[in-house]
C-alpha cells in the first residue's frame, strides 16, 4: 500500500469556511465507503477529557519523554501531552470532535472510495489510495508539527495524479496554494 500525496488548497481563520469547502469537495466524491479519520495532539486536561468523552475507545500515547499509553493503565492526564486518534470514525462527530479539541491541533480526514473523473486534464476516476481530503484546525501541515491560528485544508491524490489537486481547488472555486507532500497514512 502507499501514501497518498496531498496538496493544500485553503487557509482560513474561519474554521466553518474550512468545512464548507470540505463539504463541497465531498460533494462531487464518490462518497461510498465514508470514514472520518481523527489525530490530535492534546496538551490541555479539558480538551483531553471532552475528546475522551466523545471518542471513548482513542488511541492515545505519550509525546516525548512521558511513557503512557491506552491500554496500559496509565492515566493520560497524567501523560500530558498526548496524541490521540480514532481511525473509521462517523462524519456527525466531526464538528463536535473539532469544538472537543478547542486550540489543540488535530487533523480530520475524510476517506471514500473516489474522486470523479477529470476529463480536462486527461484523468479517469481516482480510486481510494488518493481519495481523501483533510482538515488541519490549528496547524498548517498534515503532521500537526506547524501549529498556527488558523485552517488549512488539503485535497489528498495519487503521486501519479498529481494535476488531480489543482483540478479539484478549481471544482470548489479555490487553486492549490502550496507543495504537493506527502501523507503520513
Amino acid at each position: 500500500m502507499s501514501n497518498s500525496y496531498a496538496q493544500p488548497i485553503l487557509r482560513t481563520a474561519d474554521l466553518s469556511e474550512g468545512l464548507r469547502i470540505v463539504q463541497r469537495l465531498l460533494g462531487i466524491a464518490d462518497r461510498a465507503d465514508l470514514e472520518v479519520d481523527f489525530d490530535a495532539r492534546i496538551s490541555s486536561p479539558h480538551s483531553l477529557s471532552r475528546v475522551l468523552a466523545l471518542l471513548p475507545d482513542a488511541e492515545w500515547w505519550a509525546e516525548g519523554e512521558k511513557d503512557g499509553a491506552s491500554g496500559t493503565g496509565n492515566d493520560p492526564k497524567a501523560c500530558l501531552p498526548v496524541w490521540l486518534r480514532r481511525w473509521a470514525g462517523t462524519p456527525e462527530t466531526v464538528e463536535p470532535f473539532l469544538k472537543a479539541v478547542g486550540d489543540d491541533p488535530a487533523t480530520v480526514r475524510w476517506d471514500f472510495n473516489a474522486w470523479p473523473e477529470a476529463p480536462e486534464v486527461g484523468l479517469e476516476v481516482g480510486g481510494t489510495r488518493g481519495a481523501f481530503v483533510t482538515l488541519c484546525a490549528h496547524a498548517r501541515d498534515l503532521d500537526l508539527e506547524e501549529t498556527a491560528a488558523d485552517h488549512t485544508v488539503f485535497v489528498h491524490v495519487k503521486q501519479s495524479e498529481a494535476e488531480r489537486a489543482p483540478w479539484l481547488a478549481a471544482q470548489v472555486g479555490l487553486r492549490v496554494i502550496g507543495d504537493l507532500v506527502m501523507a503520513p497514512y
